[in-house]
């Protein structure tokens, strides 16, 4: 087993442990850890959230959840010798949850959860058709999520890291925080917002202290959505074997990541969508010396996936166009045409018996796979959402004979404001 650089002690809070992380970006949060080009090494990683989802039949912590205070992050990790031009080399050896802990209050200690976030706090991806708060526990049987709250599913978990990436240059900092104002000014007061400003309120900065980090809380940029740098990318294929490219801004790469999923759906549908768990994953870096330049990288990062996903043989796929619910023509709106394909897959998968809610989760948490189909021809877009027909214990194709009606027991808890 690789050294543990970064641990973690699963019965104490993120900020009382020995090494303390971040759950912002800024270029000046000083690295809690040096390592070499060459290095494999372990990194614990915490669950998003710090532990305030529970594992229980109640949706009022994800209706309560705080979202100021995520993600907490792992990290900074420098790379000796990295600079802004370079491209660090990150190979995924392993990842899971929490070692030799499969049982115990913290998600990642044998289950993880999904939700769905209320509107008034965060929202998602189909947030007008699900306005309030709704939240699924799936337990973990070796590599396999079966849950109490959606009966007669189980599947593979495809475990990744929802989010990792480099440290900001104080200039790209600055035009994440002009674009994204910008964005907020044109609706300020929506709900959910466009996007979400600088929030010195529960920043985590990791060695920062003073005027340094009152200065630096007031410009650090959330972590919420993926950038140049990584970031929160959510790519379930993000997972062992993967040999990830990211773009170096400052001195070191400053490498952090956590928000560990079990499992994914392509987009995270729900928001809080994936198998939510913390975990451990282990890396080695190395660098490609003004890698940025030689192979056109400017930003974004490139990667290959791993080579562990489950083999599924069989699928059954759900089409959508950018035509709105009450029948408005979009132009080539794929967002859009991607939702009426998931909507399409829910109101399919309640004919046998699931509640919207409890077919919406399975969307998140499930490895299905989500495609553009067309974007070229005018006015519709159509997308696709490939569901893997192996996870149910019953069929769910078409038949003469009608669906087959299943148990939903007790479905999916609920809470609103």
């Amino acid at each position: 087993m690789p050294q543990t650089v970064f641990p973690l002690d699963s019965t104490k809070r993120f900020t009382d442990q020995q090494l303390l992380g971040h759950n912002r970006w800024h270029p000046d949060i000083p690295a809690a850890v040096h390592v070499k080009p060459g290095d494999s090494f372990r990194v614990d990683c915490r669950e998003w959230f710090d532990g305030a989802i529970h594992n229980d039949d109640s949706a009022d912590d994800i209706r309560d959840a705080p979202l100021s205070t995520v993600h907490v992050l792992s990290g900074p990790i420098a790379v000796e010798g990295a600079k802004p031009g370079d491209l660090l080399v990150v190979d995924i050896l392993d990842v899971g949850p929490i070692p030799q802990e499969d049982s115990g209050p913290l998600a990642g200690q044998g289950w993880g959860y999904t939700g769905i976030f209320a509107q008034q706090n965060g929202g998602g991806f189909l947030t007008e058709q699900f306005p309030d708060a709704y939240k699924v526990i799936w337990d973990f049987t070796g590599g396999t999520a079966t849950s109490r709250h959606v009966p007669h599913v189980a599947f593979t978990g495809i475990v990744h890291p929802g989010l990792m990436g480099t440290a900001p240059s104080a200039e790209l900092l600055s035009r994440w925080n002009s674009r994204e104002g910008d964005l907020i000014a044109q609706d300020p007061d929506r709900v959910p917002p466009l996007a979400l400003p600088p929030l010195p309120e529960d920043a985590i900065l990791g060695g920062l202290e003073g005027d340094d980090f009152d200065r630096a809380a007031a410009e650090a940029a959330r972590t919420a959505p993926p950038r140049e740098n990584g970031g929160n990318q959510d790519i379930k294929n993000f997972t062992k074997g993967t040999r990830v490219f990211y773009p170096v801004y400052v001195d070191g790469a400053n490498l952090s990541m956590g928000d560990l999923h079990f499992s994914q759906g392509d987009g995270e549908i729900t928001f809080c969508g994936a198998i939510e768990m913390g975990g451990f994953i282990d890396l080695r870096v190395e660098l490609i010396k003004g890698g940025m330049e030689t192979y056109g990288v400017g930003e974004n990062a490139i990667f290959m996936p791993g080579n562990v996903d489950p083999q599924y043989s069989q699928w059954l796929a759900f089409s959508g166009t950018s035509v709105t619910l009450d029948g408005t023509q979009h132009y080539l709106d794929s967002h859009l045409s991607y939702q009426r394909a998931c909507l399409h897959a829910i109101d399919y998968l309640t004919s046998f018996g699931y509640s919207p809610e409890q077919a919406y989760m399975i969307l998140g948490a499930a490895p299905i796979e989500g495609r553009l189909s067309g974007v070229v021809d005018i006015p519709n877009s159509c997308s696709t959402v490939y569901l893997p027909t192996a996870i149910f214990d019953f069929d769910v194709a078409p038949g003469p004979g009608g669906p087959t009606r299943i148990d939903p027991g007790m479905g999916v808890p609920r809470s609103s404001f």
